[in-house]
C-alpha cells in the first residue's frame, strides 16, 4: 500500500467536510460536495480510499471507465447495489432507466439520520459519454442528493475540464469546493527515500513526486541505484506510469501526442516544433498546443520584464514526464532487448545537461516560497527573461506582476552542478545580464542558486538544502 506521505492536509480537509454533513444532520440540506482534481497517476483515488478507510463511513465509490453511457449506468447501479449502503434491502429490486432516475433512486436509499460519502471517479469520462451529464447531476444535487446528509467526490484527472466545472456558465457552478491533489512535494520525498537535498531535488525530478514511483524507490537507495534498477525492470513505475497517462489523454490526438514527444525531446519554440513534429501545418500545431495546454500538460513561458514579448517557450509541466519523454520513450527498444545498461548510460551521458534545464520550474517556485531572506524580498512572481537570440539569458527574476512587471525585486544565475560552486565569474556574468534586463538596474539585487555552493561573497546564496526546506 503506497504511504501517505505529505497528504496528512487532504485528509484533514475531507475530515472536516465529513464533519460539516455530521453536524447537519437534520437540516434542511446537510450535503457538502468537493470537486478534488490532480494529475493522473497522483494518487487522488488512493486518498479517497484512505480517507473512507479512516472515518469507517458507508460509501459508494464508483470509477467511470468511458465505456458507453448504457454501460457506465449498468456498471454504476451494480456498485451501489455492492456498497451496502442500502440498509432497507431495496436496491435489488430497482433498475434505473436512465442517470436522472439512478440519482433519485440513490437519494431514496441513503440514511437520513447518519453521513454517507459517495464517490464519482474519473468524472470527465461521463461528461464525454452521458449527454448532458453535468445538467443531470445538477438538478439531481439541487433535487435530492443535496438534502441528504453525504459527502459528494467528484474526481477527475483532465484538470482542464475539471477547472471548467465549476466556471459560470456550467450548470455545477459554485455547488462543489475545489481540492486540488498536487504531487508530493520536495520535502515529503526526501522524507520518504531518507535522502539528502540535493539528491531529493534529483529524485523530485526523476519522479515528479509521483506516490507510485517514490513507492517503489527503495528508503536510502542513491539515485543511480534506483535507475539502475527501474530501468531494468520493465514493470517499474517509472517505465509504465508515462505510458498508462498518455494513453488515457490522448487516445484519438496523433498529432498532440507528437508534438508532445518534440517539446519532451527539447524543442521549446514554435518553429523548432513545428519542424521536429513533421514540417505540419502552423494551424495544427497551435491546436495541438492548445489541447496539450488545456489539459495541463505543458506551459507556455514568456519573458518577465517591464516590456510585453512574444517570445513563447514551451515546456513539459511534470518533471517525470519530461524525465520519460527525454529519456525512457527514446530507448524503450533498448530496454525491451534487456540493455538498460545501455539506456541508462545514455541517462548518464545527457543527465547533467538535462538536470539543469529541468530544475529551473522547482528552483523559481521554491523561491516564491522561501522568499524573503537574506536580505531578497518576496516577490509576487519568479520567472526568467530571455531575448529571441538568446544573448541575454536569465534564470531568475523576481517581480511585482507577470507577464509585465512594474517593478523588478531581483535577478539571479541558476549553477547546478556537482563540485562547482557559483563563483566570481558567474557573479560577474549575472551582473552584465542583469543591466540588460528591461526594469532593472545596478540597485536591483543579485542572488545564487546551486548545488554546490558558492565561494563569492556579496550575493545572496542559496542551496539545496534551503531550496528543499521551503516545502517544510
Amino acid at each position: 500500500m503506497i504511504e501517505f506521505v505529505g497528504r496528512e492536509h487532504e485528509l484533514s480537509q475531507l475530515s472536516w467536510l465529513l464533519d460539516q454533513v455530521r453536524e447537519a444532520v437534520g437540516g434542511h440540506a446537510p450535503g457538502q460536495c468537493v470537486q478534488m482534481r490532480g494529475r493522473r497517476r497522483i494518487g487522488k483515488s488512493s486518498l479517497v480510499e484512505e480517507s473512507l478507510r479512516r472515518t469507517g463511513v458507508p460509501a459508494v465509490f464508483f470509477t467511470a471507465e468511458r465505456r458507453s453511457a448504457e454501460a457506465e449506468l449498468t456498471s454504476f447501479w451494480r456498485t451501489v447495489s455492492e456498497s451496502g449502503v442500502d440498509r432497507r434491502g431495496l436496491v435489488g429490486g430497482i433498475t434505473p432507466r436512465d442517470w436522472s432516475g439512478a440519482f433519485q433512486t440513490l437519494a431514496l436509499l441513503l440514511p437520513d439520520d447518519e453521513p454517507t460519502v459517495v464517490v464519482i471517479d474519473e468524472l470527465p469520462y461521463l461528461i464525454e459519454q452521458v449527454d448532458a451529464f453535468e445538467g443531470i447531476l445538477q438538478k439531481a444535487w439541487d433535487r435530492e442528493l443535496s438534502r441528504k446528509p453525504i459527502l459528494l467526490i467528484l474526481v477527475g484527472s483532465d484538470l482542464g475540464m475539471m477547472e471548467a466545472l465549476n466556471q459560470y456558465d456550467r450548470p455545477f457552478y459554485q455547488r462543489g469546493r475545489e481540492m486540488v491533489v498536487g504531487p508530493l512535494n520536495p520535502a515529503d520525498v526526501g522524507g520518504m527515500l531518507g535522502l539528502d537535498a540535493a539528491d531529493t531535488l534529483d529524485a523530485t525530478l526523476i519522479t515528479g513526486g509521483l506516490p507510485l514511483i517514490c513507492s517503489e524507490w527503495e528508503r536510502g537507495t542513491p539515485v543511480w541505484d534506483y535507475l539502475e534498477f527501474a530501468l531494468s525492470n520493465p514493470l517499474s513505475a517509472l517505465l509504465v506510469s508515462a505510458e498508462r497517462v498518455l494513453a488515457a489523454e490522448f487516445p484519438r490526438h496523433v498529432q498532440a501526442r507528437t508534438v508532445l514527444s518534440a517539446i519532451g525531446s527539447g524543442e521549446r519554440t514554435f518553429a523548432n516544433l513545428a519542424r521536429a513534429a513533421g514540417d505540419i501545418q502552423q494551424a495544427s500545431l497551435q491546436r495541438s498546443l492548445e489541447l496539450l495546454g488545456n489539459k495541463r500538460i505543458i506551459d507556455a513561458d514568456v519573458p518577465l520584464s517591464d516590456r510585453p514579448s512574444k517570445e513563447r517557450r514551451y515546456r513539459v509541466s511534470d518533471p517525470y514526464l519530461q524525465f520519460w519523454l527525454t529519456f525512457i520513450e527514446p530507448n524503450l527498444h533498448l530496454i525491451e532487448r534487456r540493455r538498460a545498461d545501455l539506456a541508462l548510460e545514455r541517462v548518464r551521458r545527457q543527465w547533467t545537461t538535462w538536470r539543469g534545464r529541468a530544475i529551473e520550474p522547482l528552483v523559481r517556485e521554491s523561491l516564491a516560497r522561501l522568499l524573503p531572506a537574506q536580505g531578497i524580498p518576496a516577490a509576487a512572481e519568479v520567472g526568467a527573461y530571455w531575448t529571441r537570440s538568446n544573448d541575454v539569458e536569465i534564470d531568475i527574476v523576481g517581480a511585482d506582476r507577470a507577464p509585465i512587471a512594474k517593478q523588478i525585486h531581483f535577478v539571479g544565475s541558476i549553477k547546478w552542478l556537482d563540485q562547482r560552486p557559483f563563483d566570481a565569474h558567474g557573479l560577474g556574468e549575472l551582473a552584465v545580464q542583469r543591466n540588460r534586463l528591461p526594469g532593472a538596474d545596478e540597485s536591483t539585487p543579485l542572488l545564487a542558486i546551486s548545488r554546490s555552493g558558492t565561494s563569492v561573497q556579496g550575493v545572496a546564496s542559496f542551496e539545496p538544502d534551503d531550496l528543499v526546506a521551503a516545502w517544510s
